[in-house]
């Protein structure tokens, strides 16, 4: 009896160990392959509430994460800033023509009065022809606006504001370019992406097919090669250094603010409320300052803005002394269409455009030819 007793504590000792055992053999493999536990938390509505009042109102929410840098040559840093939480409470009237206009939360929206009338008919006229659908004029003033109506033109005009309307009826092409950063925002705010673009321009493909969303602001250039488009190194020359005279200097020529792609993020609307908030103060060129705060880098007194660009393919989205300085004369370059041409190097605007349809459209190959490479 003794004998069978001990056998059966003796076996009863085993399995309780064996027991311990697979527990621990357990509990290791499950804190190896969930070191943040089987059960997540979720984070509270109060909590979830206040990141995303915090990430409206222009600061992101504190990243806890741990990262390890990978191999080297295979690490790659965010350039695609997240967009904003959709506000339709900004402009509900607003929100709904962009419920119906837009196509993927994306448009192109141009700004016009009275006085751009000729040029504005050929620019939604090439819209139509390329078949884009999702596009809006923004009309400064009330003719504008029966003029898009009798056209079949998706139009928007904004609740009264003397000194937004003034402007927008009386305002030289520098004073109206300079409103687009204060309508620019509203869009914004309501979640869409905008290709601002201003009237001086033929539309000869999709656009929104050529794009690549990866950045705040994707903008077409006024350079006209490689180098002035997308950056070069300039050599000053300071010969009272003598050995250290030559001085490496990077230059890069501008963006074009009269088209450009931007997406809904946070410094995306920190863009246009510093350009807005300058050419309210000052009597500056839109371009000039839309570049300055998008490229100048934060130093003593000045903070920079953390904004993502991409400059445009400079032959895809082309300006006009690409076209008339340096395409028209080569063979092979006349053979390719691009996606627009904006004539922002000319001030004999209308019968450029006119000549491009012509040229492009019409296959009229001697279209361009009357022009000289500049214009007084």
């Amino acid at each position: 009896m003794a004998g069978r007793k001990d056998k059966g504590q003796s076996l009863c000792k085993s399995r309780i160990a064996i027991a311990i055992g697979v527990g621990v053999l357990f509990f290791c493999v499950i804190a190896f392959f969930f070191p943040d536990g089987l059960i997540y938390p979720i984070p509270s509505v109060q909590n979830r509430r206040i990141g995303q009042s915090n990430f409206q109102s222009g600061s992101l929410p504190c990243e806890s994460s741990e990262y390890k840098a990978g191999p080297f040559g295979t690490v790659k840093a965010l350039r695609t800033n997240p967009t904003v939480v959709p506000d339709d409470s900004v402009n509900p009237r607003l929100a709904k023509i962009l419920e119906q206009v837009a196509v993927q939360k994306e448009l192109i929206v141009v700004l016009a009065n009275s006085n751009v009338k000729d040029k504005l008919e050929v620019c939604f006229s090439s819209i139509k022809s390329v078949g884009i659908r999702n596009y809006l004029v923004i009309a400064l003033d009330d003719d504008i606006v029966e003029f898009c109506k009798s056209n079949d033109v998706p139009v928007y005009k904004r609740d009264p504001d003397e000194s937004f309307d003034t402007v927008g009826r009386t305002g030289s092409g520098s004073a109206i370019s300079g409103l687009k950063f204060r309508v620019l925002r509203e869009f914004l705010q309501l979640g869409y992406s905008v290709l601002l673009s201003d009237v001086d321009i033929v539309y000869l493909q999709n656009p929104f097919n050529h794009l690549y969303r990866d950045s705040d602001v994707e903008s077409m250039t006024d350079g006209h090669d490689n180098m002035t488009a997308y950056g070069y190194d300039d050599i000053f020359d300071d010969p009272v250094m003598v050995w250290s005279r030559y001085i490496v200097t990077t230059r890069i020529w501008v963006y074009n603010s009269g088209f450009f792609y931007i997406r809904p993020t946070i410094p995306s609307i920190e863009l246009l409320d510093r350009v807005a908030d300058r050419l309210a103060r000052d009597n500056l060129w839109d371009q000039v300052v839309f570049n300055e705060e998008l490229f100048f880098p934060s130093h003593p007194g000045y903070d920079g803005l953390h904004a993502a660009k991409r400059t445009m393919d400079f032959y895809m989205f082309m300006n006009s002394k690409v076209l008339f300085k340096t395409v028209r004369k080569d063979a092979q370059l006349k053979k390719l269409k691009p996606v627009i041409v904006h004539i922002n190097y000319h001030p004999d605007k209308l019968p450029r455009m006119k000549a491009v349809v012509e040229f492009y459209v019409n296959g009229k190959h001697d279209a361009l030819d009357p022009f000289p490479d500049g214009s007084a």
